[in-house]
Formats: C-alpha cells, sequence, structure tokens
C-alpha cells in the first residue's frame, strides 16, 4: 500500500465543493482536510502497490471540478 498526500489549490469558493466532491469520488481518497496556507485542501490517499501515483492525480484529482493546482507527497513510512 502507497500512502501519499496531496495538497489541493481550488478556485475561489469552490474549497468546499470540491472537498465533497473528492470524499465522493473515489475510496482511494481516505480523508480531505481544510488547511491554511497556499493551498486549500490536503487529501490522504492510499493506493494499491501497483498503482501509478502519476496517473491517479492527474485522472482523479486534478479533474474533479474546481481543482487549480495540486503538490503531491509521498510517504515512505507511518510511524504510528
Amino acid at each position: 500500500m502507497q500512502t501519499i498526500f496531496v495538497m489541493v489549490k481550488c478556485d475561489l469558493g469552490r474549497a468546499y465543493a470540491v472537498a465533497g466532491e473528492a470524499a465522493q469520488a473515489t475510496e482511494e481518497i481516505s480523508e480531505v482536510h481544510s488547511i491554511s496556507g497556499q493551498y486549500d485542501l490536503l487529501m490522504k490517499c492510499y493506493l494499491a502497490d501497483d498503482a501509478d501515483i502519476g496517473h491517479f492525480v492527474t485522472e482523479r484529482i486534478q479533474t474533479l471540478p474546481g481543482v487549480k493546482d495540486t503538490f503531491t507527497i509521498i510517504a515512505f513510512k507511518a510511524f504510528t
């Protein structure tokens, strides 16, 4: 299992709509949090070991209506 975090910048006024859509869009997105700073949302995603991260982000997250930009972080190990 691969764990990635995707920070999402949304079109103005669309963060809550994007969060709701993401939570329903795919089972790989396990959590969606609103955050402060340059990005509006943080999504925690679990992907199969053989899943292509690039395809997942570009085809499943970046295509959600209202998504303007993404920044992906790949997690190596969970300590808790």
